[in-house]
């Protein structure tokens, strides 16, 4: 599902649309060339989707109306309830991961004894224009449905956030009364659907307004200030259950993004010599084999110097630690080798255990070069990135990474092929399972490939 507003799309338990069924190798347009769309093994196995939080009390929810409605969420024996729209309000970065940006999130209730209980979830950035407000709400809405539909639970309620800052000048209240418009036709969209929209919120300012209650005593016309992060019983509840919000997802996309400053300069003059060495013999039947053994070589040697480092806390410390133990020629030399999808494919294989973490590492600090005119060329790191995170657990990150993946290169099926298996809850042990063939069949490997 693609934003109107943002060049990836970003959504978070939503069916992704069809992006096209040709996948480009990502080398220079000249120098294209054929090869597979990626390794075997995506098979719909259906798991549940959507992480339900957790569940306190057993009072039975009042009656009348949504503030003093209870949903349960839960993980496992962890178990919490949510009363009230300023709980509900603090609940959303526990239910997403993150602390969602100029947001429209869409949480799907199922009923269970009275009670609302979390299933999916789906997320999409406002679109900048308010004509684009009506396409926007009936993506998300059905898209949302579909997919849980298609896991066999349609939602029975849906809860609608709208997450956006005050721009300058501009106070949280403006804001929700500027965008009461869209919650007006996310209500719509979802009515339409027969699935009846029971709460909807603005959180804006450190502060959160209800578009579906005006009793004062509970969502006053000032808004509701929201409660210090980390200190509602759920935040509790989720720490002991290790639930991780990790900031913005700007914060999260940072780490793929390609530098910015002087040194990029440099790294796209690197990029080019490595072009102009690697390209003919990538394209060469006779010489193609030996370039990919030379690459997996070089990021083995590498992902073995990235996990010695260190250790760093931070996300930034640790990606400018890394970005230290990669040269510029060792970059570009790694970025044009993994343009070749057999040599990406045999990159994939590092997917668990240590190997994952330090192959992570090295996919994250190749998009970070992937400068100037070479920001295609990212689609084969953050696809590589996207996969690993995946594979290890990190839902979050893989869709981030292969949403960014489709906006370097929207042909690129091997990412579109993840993104969309991530999304619908698909078990990446089956992907797994088909590289470690791959990898026994082929035997050895090279000596500074990570075995």
């Amino acid at each position: 599902m693609t934003n109107h507003d943002e060049t990836t799309g970003t959504p978070g338990n939503s069916d992704i649309p069809g992006r096209g069924e040709s996948e480009r190798t990502g080398l220079p347009p000249r120098a294209r060339s054929a090869g597979r769309a990626g390794p075997a093994g995506f098979r719909e196995d259906g798991r549940g989707h959507g992480r339900e939080e957790a569940r306190e009390g057993d009072r039975p929810p009042r009656p009348d109306g949504i503030g003093r409605t209870a949903y349960d969420s839960h993980d496992h024996a962890q178990q919490v309830t949510l009363r009230t729209p300023a709980e509900l309000a603090d609940a959303l970065p526990y239910l997403l991961g993150y602390r969602p940006e100029d947001s429209i999130v869409l949480v799907a209730l199922h009923d269970k004894e009275g009670r609302g209980r979390f299933g999916g979830r789906a997320r999409l950035g406002i679109p900048a224009t308010t004509d684009d407000w009506p396409t926007a709400a009936r993506q998300l809405a059905r898209g949302l449905v579909t997919g849980s539909e298609r896991r066999g639970v349609r939602p029975e309620q849906m809860v609608v956030f709208l997450c956006r800052e005050p721009g300058p000048g501009e106070s949280g209240r403006q804001v929700k009364e500027r965008l009461e418009p869209l919650a007006r036709t996310l209500r719509l969209e979802c009515g339409s659907l027969d699935i009846p929209v029971v709460e909807a919120l603005c959180v804006s300012g450190g502060r959160f307004w209800s578009y579906c209650c005006d009793d004062e005593g509970c969502c006053p016309a000032e808004g509701t200030p929201l409660g210090l992060p980390g200190t509602s019983v759920l935040a509790a509840a989720a720490t002991y259950a290790g639930i991780q919000v990790r900031g913005t997802l700007s914060e999260l996309r940072a780490r793929f993004l390609p530098w910015e400053y002087p040194a990029a300069l440099e790294q796209e003059k690197a990029l080019d010599a490595a072009g102009m060495a690697l390209v003919p013999r990538i394209l060469d039947a006779a010489s193609r084999h030996e370039v990919a053994e030379e690459t997996l070589s070089l990021a083995g040697r590498i992902m073995g110097r990235l996990a010695g480092a260190p250790p760093t806390s931070g996300m930034l410390p640790a990606d400018l630690r890394d970005d230290d133990l990669l040269g510029r020629d060792e970059a570009a030399t790694l970025i044009l080798g993994l343009q070749d999808r057999t040599t990406r494919d045999r990159a994939a294989e590092w997917m668990e255990g240590a190997e994952a973490e330090a192959a992570l590492r090295l996919w994250r600090a190749l998009a970070r070069r992937c400068v100037g005119s070479y920001g295609e060329h990212a689609a084969a790191p953050l696809t590589l990135a996207g996969w690993v995170a995946w594979s290890t657990g990190d839902e979050l990150e893989a869709r981030e990474a292969l949403a960014m993946a489709l906006g370097a290169d929207p042909d690129y099926l091997f990412a579109r092929l993840l993104h969309q298996a991530c999304n619908e809850g698909l078990d990446p042990e089956s992907v797994r399972r088909c590289l470690r063939t791959e990898r026994e069949d082929r035997g050895p490997t090279t000596p500074d490939e990570p075995s």
